[in-house]
């Protein structure tokens, strides 16, 4: 099975440097909604036959150009919801910087718990048994390959690559994933691959191979690979601004 994991379009929230988390009613930017569009032209000539997502506001709205190309109806998971952040929730970014809390996250994700909300480990042990889960489903009922989205939070599918790359939940925030990226992990019986990390332009033609054609991910990865290009973007997850530049409040965001 493989899945596309869809990172939302750049935010309100994004834009005013605040944590938005699951404060309500948080919708895409101009820009954001020309990246939803711009992702549904990408990724409408793929053989995709599922579309999960967070079921806040700015992801119904990245989908919604994709799955109507695609004549499909989305379908909301909770587990793929944004991180619980409590008392962190809707505040700016130049002050949480300064909170102690603030570098566990960068360094001890795996011990972060934010105050009246939840564990980054939890996050991860809902994100990946829901994708997991899904992936079985899917398998089950069609007895093949399926290839399907799940779009949801920079933080949520951080924790779900590191998951898939063996990584430790310390070394998430290492991982990049920007607004309206995807990244492309392929399950099999014996591990996972991750075909696409933070890809926010190049071909995706591969993905559209038969199940058959892809059977030889299993036996290892190829040596190369790619990457999409950078974007101007501000990048939503909590833990990105550990990068030299903590002090910095632009450079992290809901």
């Amino acid at each position: 099975m493989t899945v596309i994991l869809l990172r939302h379009g750049v935010s309100t929230s994004n834009t005013a440097r605040t944590l938005a988390g699951r404060s309500p009613g948080v919708d895409l930017t101009d820009r954001g909604r020309e990246q939803a569009q711009a992702v549904a032209q990408r990724l409408a000539t793929l053989p995709i036959e599922y579309i999960v997502h967070s079921p806040l506001l700015r992801c119904t709205r990245t989908i919604g150009p994709l799955a109507d190309k695609l004549g499909l109806e989305p379908d909301p998971d909770e587990r793929l919801l944004e991180v619980d952040y409590g008392d962190w929730t809707g505040r700016p970014l130049a002050e949480l910087v300064t909170e102690p809390l603030w570098k566990v996250v960068q360094r001890h994700a795996s011990g972060a718990v934010f105050p009246a909300g939840e564990g980054l480990a939890q996050v991860q042990q809902r994100a990946v048994a829901a994708v997991r889960a899904r992936d079985r489903e899917y398998a089950q009922r069609h007895g093949r390959d399926v290839l399907w989205v799940a779009c949801s939070h920079g933080d949520v599918i951080k924790s779900v690559l590191a998951d898939a790359f063996g990584i430790h939940l310390d070394g998430f925030q290492r991982l990049v994933v920007e607004p309206a990226s995807i990244s492309v992990v392929r399950y099999t019986p014996t591990a996972p691959f991750v075909w696409r990390l933070n890809d926010t332009g190049t071909d995706l033609s591969a993905l559209a191979a038969t199940g058959e054609q892809r059977s030889g991910a299993a036996a290892g990865p190829v040596p190369g690979g790619e990457v999409g290009a950078a974007a101007a973007d501000p990048v939503e997850s909590v833990g990105n601004t550990d990068n030299g530049n903590a002090d910095r409040p632009d450079s992290g965001g809901e």
